[in-house]
């Protein structure tokens, strides 16, 4: 007998002519009729169960150096079956060249010839590379016999149908590629290099969940943070959301040991090894804060949820706090923050935060009232720049709350801050020397993702494409603000000299010592090159040049 991962050994009959597909002899047509002998159901039914085993025993695959070869699975990439059948939703982050995309070809085969009335979606960031994978179902389609065939209807580049209702498409992830289709599994390839992906991702999410079989497969190597898909992997790995995560490690892959490790570093870099095969999410290099920060920055759980307010911290009675507001105009594009800052801890602490596209400016006065008068009557700093202004009059002329900062005590309207390419460049300047020294603690999801894609643009910084910067915008100005005399009189802290002196100490620390010439004794190497007077002082003569004379 043949054990559950070995084909037995099969008499398999040549195809008749006439059940070709459009004269392609690889390809059973629809309607052909299957007479299965014994071993044959046997054989049907023992793939049908088990796709690990269907994909060993009769799955190929085009090797760059071998040409085409059976599909020799590594054990992950088995595990990786078993995860798929047992999950509805799956993530999987895995290094380059770790064979994700082809193990996802091999499954998807499987899936389409034994589950009958199946919709399969194959969408990637580009339809060029969607047919792509299309094609390599194809190639392995081909090479199977024809009693494990359903009966191909259509088959071309963009799409393949099979007799028993079931289809599989590929396209490009835009808002349109599946909208009106209903899909059995929807599999999403380098989802990480996807443009605009958390828009494509919130226009395809109801087709997904429109039935409750619905399965979804994400995979894809890392590409910086603040995308979509590092943001599901977060969430799935922390419990957040239904996603269950499958990591593949750079050394699952056979022939990948330490000596190979050091050569791929050798040819690329440390930093790209980390992300390319480590699996790190590391922030662009033109990100305002450092990789090695934001990899660092860790989000907590708010001990309190109430309409878009974030609670992290609650009000400690004898503790001073500032309050950050950002204004938008409410009409669901650009959201209004704040953040609220304990500034009597070491380091500063994010203790709440709010964040809303929703909100008009002539109810946010009332929402930053609240907060700020919770937490012990916090200094409020809110941006008057366009809508702002709304909302500074509205707090501090209707609401009366006069703890606020105001740019001059004798112009009308000067009531907030407005911001400026100066003021904005000292923000963006002191907020790099806080998170990175330490001195600033940063526990909002939203705001550790902003921060992830605030990036560089001309001389000054700002959200890239598609991505917000309406929670940074508030460390900005509250970054700016601990270096005004204000500050000063609020906190005991002298961050200025602190973040001066941790500063020259790291330059310091980075020149290399300069050693002595001599028998290494000071005093001796002064008394041989200088004279020495009775207080100790050290005199150098020096005999004029003869050109000067």
């Amino acid at each position: 007998m043949s054990t559950p991962s070995q084909k037995p050994k099969l008499i398999i009959a040549p195809p008749n002519p006439e059940h070709f597909y459009l004269n392609n002899q690889c390809v059973k047509r629809s309607g052909v009729r299957q007479v299965f002998t014994t071993a044959e159901a046997d054989e049907y039914l023992r793939c049908m169960d088990n796709p690990a085993y269907f994909v060993k025993n009769y799955v190929k695959i085009i090797s760059l150096d071998k040409g085409l070869i059976p599909f020799e699975l590594y054990p992950y990439q088995e595990k990786m079956f078993e995860h798929f059948e047992k999950n509805r939703f799956s993530i999987v982050l895995a290094p380059r060249q770790s064979g994700k995309s082809i193990s996802c070809v091999g499954y998807i085969l499987w899936y389409s010839l034994f589950k009958p009335d199946k919709t399969i979606a194959i969408l990637a960031n580009k339809g060029a590379t969607a047919r792509e994978m299309l094609s390599r179902i194809t190639l392995a389609l081909e090479n199977i016999p024809f009693f494990l065939q359903p009966g191909c209807k259509a088959l071309n580049k963009g799409s393949i149908e099979f007799d028993g209702n079931t289809k599989i498409f590929a396209a490009a992830t835009t808002g349109s590629s599946i909208r009106g289709r209903s899909c059995s599994l929807l599999y999403l390839d380098e989802f990480a290099f996807v443009e605009n992906s958390a828009e494509f991702y919130t226009s395809t999410y109801p087709v997904v969940t429109s039935g409750t079989s619905t399965k979804v497969i994400i995979t894809s190597t890392p590409r910086g943070i603040g995308n979509m898909f590092h943001s599901i992997w977060e969430n799935a790995t922390q419990g957040v959301n239904e996603y269950k995560p499958f990591r593949v490690y750079w050394n699952d892959v056979p022939g990948r040991d330490d000596a190979w490790k050091q050569q791929t570093i050798a040819n690329t870099s440390e930093l790209q090894w980390r992300q390319e095969f480590e699996g790190a999410f590391i922030g662009t290099g033109s990100t305002l804060i450092n990789a090695e920060t934001l990899l660092g920055l860790k989000a907590a759980v708010p001990i309190y949820t109430q309409n878009n307010a974030r609670i992290y911290a609650r009000p400690i009675s004898d503790h001073n706090y500032v309050l950050i507001a950002d204004v938008a105009k409410g009409r669901g594009q650009d959201f209004s923050t704040f953040s609220i800052i304990d500034i009597s801890v070491q380091p500063f602490a994010q203790v709440a935060t709010f964040r809303d596209n929703a909100i008009s400016p002539l109810l946010f006065p009332n929402i930053i009232y609240k907060y700020a008068k919770t937490y012990n009557g916090a200094y409020v700093i809110v941006e008057s720049n366009d809508s702002g202004s709304v909302v500074c009059n509205g707090l501090y002329y209707d609401l009366e709350y006069e703890n606020m900062f105001v740019e001059s005590a004798v112009s009308a309207g000067a009531i907030g801050i407005t911001t400026t390419k100066k003021n904005k460049r000292i923000g963006c300047s002191n907020l790099k020397d806080l998170l990175e020294e330490g001195k600033l603690v940063i526990t909002d999801a939203d705001t550790i993702m902003e921060l992830s894609t605030f990036e560089e643009s001309g001389s000054s910084y700002e959200a890239s494409e598609s991505n917000h910067d309406d929670c940074v915008m508030p460390l900005v100005l509250f970054s700016w603000f601990i270096c005004t005399d204000i500050f000063g009189h609020m906190s005991s802290v002298n961050l200025k000299g602190m973040l001066y002196s941790d500063r020259m100490k790291s330059i310091e620390d980075e020149l290399v010592p300069v050693g002595s010439l001599g028998n290494g004794d000071p005093i001796v190497e002064l008394k041989n090159k200088y004279e020495l007077d009775d207080n100790g002082n050290a005199w150098l003569t020096v005999e004029p040049d003869n050109q000067y004379r």
